[in-house]
């Protein structure tokens, strides 16, 4: 810890705002990014070839778009978003600006996984609520996602650690949070107790997620 910044100003100050900025860059993104991917997954299960409304076209080009962000590692898919970002938000630094990037990033990802999840719903249910007359949208929201929320819930918390490491990638380069303080603080000035307390506050983050996960997995189930 360097002479100019005690350590009670470095929590508080410092690493309490970076810890806030990066909140803000999980929650927002895994939002907006969950019902993106909602909506993505049902498309796809949709018009898969023996889904409820088959449509190959559809389903070709929804599954081209998913996997074509997928492949893209997320450092290089935030540079390649500048643009974009700046376009939409009216800047490319801060953390309202990385969430753009972190959104498109983690949609297709959790998109894949809700989809996974729908496809392994049983097919005697599917079949059982079309004899009842159940619409297509019923079926959806009342049998395939209702059956699949466990492993749904289960997903999105393995999603929401990924978006961490998104936040910390983000953060160096002028995102701010947790990634910033462990760059600027850290790294650049040769501190090893800036890096061991962001370290530490990454490691109480995760397993937070974790266990709420966890717990509401449980619930589900």
């Amino acid at each position: 810890m360097t002479n100019k910044t005690t350590l009670h100003q470095y929590l508080t100050e410092i690493l309490g705002d970076a810890f806030l900025q990066t909140m803000y860059m999980i929650i927002v993104p895994t939002i907006i990014a969950t019902i993106l991917g909602f909506i993505l997954a049902i498309i796809l299960v949709l018009t898969k070839p023996k889904g409820l409304k088959p449509n190959k076209y559809v389903y070709s080009v929804v599954g081209f778009v998913v996997n074509i962000v997928r492949s893209f590692p997320f450092i290089i898919l935030l540079v390649a978003l500048i643009p974009f970002t700046r376009f939409l938000i009216g800047t490319s630094i801060g953390e309202t600006a990385a969430i753009v990037p972190i959104t498109i990033g983690a949609a297709p990802f959790i998109a894949r996984i809700i989809e996974n999840a729908l496809n392994e719903v049983d097919e005697g249910l599917i079949e059982a609520a079309k004899s009842f007359g159940a619409t297509k949208t019923q079926i959806i929201f009342k049998v395939m996602i209702k059956e699949a929320m466990p492993s749904i819930i289960s997903g999105i918390t393995l999603s929401v650690i990924s978006i961490l490491g998104y936040t910390a990638m983000a953060g160096t380069v002028g995102a701010g949070g947790l990634g910033k303080v462990a760059l600027v603080y850290g790294h650049q000035r040769f501190d090893t107790a800036v890096m061991i307390y962001v370290v530490i506050t990454l490691v109480i983050v995760v397993q937070a997620i974790q266990m709420l996960g966890d717990y509401a997995y449980k619930k589900l189930k």
